[in-house]
């Protein structure tokens, strides 16, 4: 199965500053073409199998918050400073996503693939055997390698194996899996830190991790570049210190007491940031490749969703905190309540194909991004007295919409994009996803602390609480601006809508 190939000539068309490669020099091939071996049967399999990687990284990621205080205390460290073990997964994220599609292009997708849950799986290892902070952040450094390969070529390697019209249901079937590693998550680690040992909570990808290697070598394909482009060194460190000093800049800055810090660190990523677009106008092959951004559909997705990833991100920060410190609530009765987002989640997966077909995409983007929007605004009205039934209801529901809205932005995102671009675009889309979820966790932080050196408090108030989730919405809602500029037939071909 195959995705549409669009003729050279449009992509000759797109050429400008010599930033896009040689239209001869952009074809792929299955390196199995001949043999048949590892050629994908059904992309319903394929994106399970590539779920499994999902799920891996996801489960790992909730559990890990949830021991992070029994590990500082084996660490001898505060519980502040175990921040690090998260901010170094980050790090190895946004130096090597970028990489990914090249990778991918190079040595195969399969092999790399594989590559990286080897390495994820590596540094689970390591994290088990981890008896210092120091340690662990390396072994973090690590598993975020492996990660940083995973989610980019895992979807790569999805959106060659399906038509164009089963896209839609391809990436339900791969979003279905991974969204219960967020479910399952706090009460597979509270049990873990409760009865057994928190390095239970990396030994646990082995299995799963030799479960996936044994899966991607049967029935993955191994797709890769038929000629070959020079790496990008002086693109890859741009843009890896851009990113890196965004990131960590976005994370130090959403804590207390160190906004000086993360502003230093945001500006230093938007200088090397600047520099690496200068770079990127005058090579052939840059590591991100900016001139997607001139294709409506690519550039309408990653703004429009950017947008409404700062609210995504945002969301899970502040809402623990409105319940523990507003409500007065335990760690465990938060998360129990918070769950219900995930939950919500799941649920909309096997209604979005038919969704989608009913209304088409430009539709349902504007009108359930109003939706999600609004639901994350009541989430801002949640007062002790109301019933937890209904809270978590609410939850449910924002759920549903927003995981609706992404499936969407992740699908039509690739609907003009050529197969010879699907490298470049994927690593091109999963670095702005990671970036923009940071930067809702800074924003979330910034609006609150804006609310309490008004009021002059030290402790938030339910009342800075509202003002924070408002703030958050709005960005959201102002992704309907550009949601109204897809074409009313856009993704048509995906999503099966007829008008």
């Amino acid at each position: 199965m195959r995705l549409r190939r669009r003729g050279l000539a449009s992509i000759n068309a797109e050429v400008r500053d010599g930033i896009l490669p040689a239209a001869d020099a952009v074809a792929l091939v299955p390196r199995d073409q001949a043999s048949g071996a590892g050629s994908v049967r059904n992309y319903r399999v394929v994106a399970l199998i590539i779920a499994c990687a999902l799920f891996m990284e996801q489960m790992d990621a909730t559990v890990l918050a949830t021991a992070l205080p029994t590990m500082a205390r084996d660490f001898g460290v505060m519980v502040t400073a175990m921040s690090g073990a998260l901010t170094s997964y980050l790090l190895a994220l946004a130096i090597f996503i970028p990489a990914s599609g090249w990778l991918a292009d190079r040595f195969g997708s399969r092999t790399m693939f594989r590559l990286a849950i080897l390495l994820f799986m590596s540094g689970s290892l390591l994290c088990g055997q981890a008896m210092s902070l120091p340690f662990m952040m390396g072994a973090r450094f690590l598993q975020g390698l492996g990660g940083a390969m995973m989610i980019p070529i895992g979807r790569l390697v999805l959106l060659r194996s399906a038509n164009k019209e089963d896209m839609v249901s391809a990436m339900s079937w791969l979003i279905m899996p991974a969204l219960i590693g967020p479910i399952l998550g706090p009460p597979v680690g509270g049990f873990i830190v409760t009865y057994l040992d928190w390095r239970w909570i990396f030994w646990l990808n082995l299995p799963i991790g030799t479960l996936g290697v044994v899966l991607v070598t049967k029935y993955i394909g191994d797709y890769r570049a038929e000629r070959r482009s020079p790496f990008d060194g002086v693109g890859f460190v741009l843009s890896g210190v851009s990113l890196g000093c965004l990131l960590f800049g976005f994370e130090t800055a959403s804590r207390s007491g160190e906004l000086v810090t993360g502003m230093v660190l945001t500006a230093v990523g938007l200088v090397a940031g600047w520099f690496y677009i200068r770079h990127a106008r005058r090579v052939l092959n840059p590591i991100m490749d900016l001139s997607l951004m001139r294709i409506s559909s690519f550039r309408l997705s990653v703004i429009a969703g950017s947008l409404t990833r700062i609210t995504q991100g945002a969301q899970p920060f502040l809402l623990p905190l409105m319940l523990q410190l507003g409500f007065g609530m335990t760690a465990a009765e938060s998360g129990t309540i918070t769950v219900a987002g995930a939950m919500g989640s799941l649920a909309m997966k096997g209604l979005a194909p038919r969704l989608l077909r009913r209304f088409g995409f430009r539709r349902a983007l504007v009108t359930n991004g109003l939706v999600a929007s609004a639901g994350y605004a009541v989430c801002g009205l949640f007062r002790p007295d109301w019933p937890v039934a209904a809270i978590f209801a609410t939850l449910l529901a924002c759920g549903f919409f927003m995981s609706f809205q992404f499936t969407a932005y992740n699908t039509i995102a690739y609907d003009e994009i050529p197969k010879e671009r699907m490298s470049s675009a994927t690593s091109f889309y999963a670095t702005f996803q990671q970036l923009m979820l940071s930067l809702g966790i800074c924003t979330g932080a910034a609006a609150l602390h804006g609310g309490m050196l008004i009021s002059g408090a030290s402790v938030p108030s339910l009342r800075d609480f509202t003002a924070a989730f408002l703030v958050v919405t709005a960005i959201s809602a102002s992704a309907t601006i550009f949601n109204l500029r897809f074409a009313k037939d856009a993704g048509a071909e995906l999503s099966g809508h007829r008008g």
